[in-house]
């Protein structure tokens, strides 16, 4: 971890004028990681259109990123409960999607100020858990959710036709 980096870096809400630079950091960060890990994994033009489209994310959950001497460097969503779209399966729990931190910053610990800012979120909102979904054999993300106390819930896993998706989620203990 890289604690002079995450010393500048600026947790914010997302701005409509960040929904740009937002949309591109996704696409590279996920054709990327995915590349590299799973060559199997081909990521169509218009999944990479939904993953630009940060408008119609902001509509309905939170987005957050995270700010370096005023770029974009990374990004998370949580959508809260009963939102349209969500994926949460336990009862009032928020779901977090579209993780993702610019890819020359990769491993330098950027994604835990965001997932900080995310559970923040979540227990603002005094909602259960939090759902997320990984894609199967991406083992290095599933470890990274588990290390911060997601458990995995097998009986909430998403078999699409495009990918199977493991479902994993933190409790919230009052």
């Amino acid at each position: 971890m890289n604690t002079e980096l995450l010393k500048r870096v600026v947790i914010r809400e997302a701005r409509p004028e960040d929904d740009a630079a937002i949309g591109e950091l996704l696409v590279e960060a996920f054709v990327t990681q995915y590349a590299q890990k799973l060559p199997e994994v081909v990521y169509t033009e218009e999944r990479k259109q939904s993953l630009r489209d940060t408008a119609s994310k902001r509509a309905v959950a939170k987005v957050l990123v995270a700010e370096l001497e005023g770029r974009v460097v990374g990004t998370v969503a949580l959508w809260p409960p009963g939102a349209p779209g969500s994926e949460a399966w336990v009862p009032g729990a928020a779901d977090l999607r579209h993780l993702a931190t610019a890819v020359e910053l990769h491993g330098q610990g950027l994604s835990v100020p965001l997932l900080e800012a995310a559970e923040r979120l979540a227990r603002e909102w005094r909602v259960p858990a939090i759902c997320l979904h990984v894609r199967q054999g991406a083992a290095g993300v599933a470890r990274m959710y588990q290390r911060r106390g997601f458990l995995r819930e097998p009986s909430a896993d998403l078999d699409t036709p495009a990918v199977y998706l493991e479902a994993y989620v933190l409790t919230f203990q009052d």
